[in-house]
């Protein structure tokens, strides 16, 4: 159906994608893995028309096509799914749904309730359960992600590519997406599947291409082949995943967490957050799990002074406690926050690399208003060294680089402030199995100097490869409280199920 000849692309002087062919045949779920920054979502954009310059071609149904933009990819019969959202924070789920796409009455005005009805329908299909006219700034990333999947099947068309569709969305959303692949599968659409996950390919996809640093290095039936064998293709050589060593130890408490409420902004009477309290040690890494609507983020937001008007409750860090009520407070008390949406909350795209490390020490690095440009260099080619940042230079768009290489430079930029407790919200979302492993060497690394570090992550794997202790979240209230050596997929999940009454 689809058919890639010879495809090369070029940002800043960096080949993205080197002389790549390839064939997408209906009916089958093509996966196309590789590291981040291997070409694939940029040979995906291609394909649906956001980057309308390339070497090459695309025929698409026996035909050579060029899009000139992504809807007149649309039109053509080819959708996608972003993993990096694509949404108007200030428009109802419905008009972001129809953007570009309006229905309109026999008068030439917007159908809006046609649209609203077909968006509840879509929701619905989906187990979204919000109303079509919520506005998208009022959602969680993960029901955002869920948005931008409804926006893909509402056209009927032959081509749905979908870019990492699950990285922020909970298992009962994973296995409702799976479901409406199978169908789209047998309607013979030709779906491409871009995830990190691995688990995820062997059950849904049944052809693979493996592309790396931009070039095509194999493509082959997923039967028969092993997981390891597919991640060895994916980086050139064995990746063994980093797990803490060790037996734990109780050391002193770094920060006390003392009947942590939030208030629900909508309706005061509710909270988000309930009495939550606990101790982080020094050198300790905290796992947080819970479902969707848990409270893990509110959490970790309102410890960041996110929420001050609506949180109350004692925060002491080092013995000492501390009034935190904004941003500013939280860096002066020690704390730092790498945010669940880097797009949105952590990076200034518009901003090259070096300015997006070095924005959170301006004040290290300027003598009477003028910034040492040279200081600034200094500090981010050693974060780029340290943290292995994939990047022509410090001079480079923040906006061009991979979600992976993008993530690393938010967690330089909080690590530059010196902190001595470390939030992660989801820091491996979207990031290669390599990536992802360099990701846990390094909060290993971090705690065994002493910092303690706070990671919330929906990958259970995740949480019990790098955990001291797991925190389970359900409803904003803490449901269980245990060692690793005392952790299991099936104590933790049971934990994180919320009570029926």
């Amino acid at each position: 159906m689809l058919v890639v000849e010879r495809i090369s692309k070029h940002f800043s002087g960096v080949k993205a994608l080197d002389n790549i062919s390839l064939e997408i045949a209906p009916g089958k779920v093509t996966a196309i893995i590789g590291e981040n920054g291997a070409g694939k979502s940029t040979l995906m954009k291609i394909l649906s028309g956001v980057y309308p310059e390339y070497e090459g071609k695309i025929i698409f149904n026996g035909e050579v096509v060029r899009f000139n933009n992504p809807k007149e990819a649309q039109k053509a019969g080819i959708a996608i799914i972003h993993q990096e959202l694509n949404l108007v924070a200030d428009l109802s789920i419905t008009e972001n749904i129809f953007l570009g796409r309006e229905l309109e009455t026999a008068w030439g005005t917007l159908d809006k309730k046609l649209m609203r009805s077909q968006t509840a329908m879509l929701l619905q299909k989906l187990k979204l359960l919000k109303h079509p006219d919520t506005l998208i700034t009022d959602l969680k990333i993960g029901q955002q992600q869920v948005v931008e999947i409804a926006k893909a099947l509402l056209t009927d068309s032959e081509v749905i590519i979908m870019d990492e569709p699950t990285s922020a969305i909970s298992e009962s959303e994973v296995a409702v997406l799976f479901a409406i692949i199978e169908d789209l599968r047998k309607e013979n659409k030709a779906l491409v599947y871009i995830s990190h996950k691995v688990d995820e390919l062997f059950k849904i996809a049944d052809k693979y291409v493996v592309l790396r640093d931009g070039k095509l290095i194999e493509t082959g039936e997923m039967a028969g082949v092993h997981p390891d064998g597919l991640i060895q293709k994916m980086v050139g050589r064995e990746i063994t995943m980093m797990q803490k060593q060790g037996v734990y130890q109780e050391k002193e408490c770094l920060l006390l967490v003392e009947n942590l409420n939030l208030k629900n902004a909508i309706r005061p009477t509710e909270n988000f957050l309930k009495n939550i309290s606990f101790c982080l040690n020094k050198g300790e890494v905290l796992g947080i799990f819970g479902l969707m609507g848990a409270g893990r983020t509110e959490l970790l937001e309102t410890l960041f002074g996110l929420h001050p008007k609506l949180s109350d409750g004692n925060v002491s860090v080092t013995g000492e406690t501390f009034k935190i009520k904004s941003p500013g407070d939280a860096i002066r008390a020690g704390l730092a926050l790498v945010p669940e949406d880097r797009k949105k909350d952590g990076l200034i795209l518009g901003l090259n690399v070096q300015r997006n490390i070095g924005i959170t020490t301006l004040n290290n690095m300027e003598n009477l208003g003028v910034l040492n440009a040279k200081s600034e260099c200094d500090l981010s080619d050693n974060y780029i060294s340290d943290l292995k940042i994939k990047t022509s230079s410090g001079k480079q768009m923040a906006e061009d680089l991979s979600g992976g290489n993008q993530q690393k430079i938010v967690i330089a930029k909080w690590l530059a402030t010196k902190p001595k407790i470390l939030l992660l919200d989801e820091p491996t979302r979207g990031i290669d199995i390599h990536a992802k492993n360099e990701i846990y060497k390094l909060i290993i690394k971090l705690a065994g100097e002493g910092m303690g570090i706070i990671v919330v992550s929906s990958e259970l794997p995740e949480i019990l490869a790098i955990s001291d202790k797991v925190m389970v979240m359900t409803e904003g209230s803490i449901t269980a409280k245990m060692l690793i050596s005392e952790a299991s997929e099936e104590v933790i999940l049971k934990a994180a199920i919320p009570k029926t009454i």
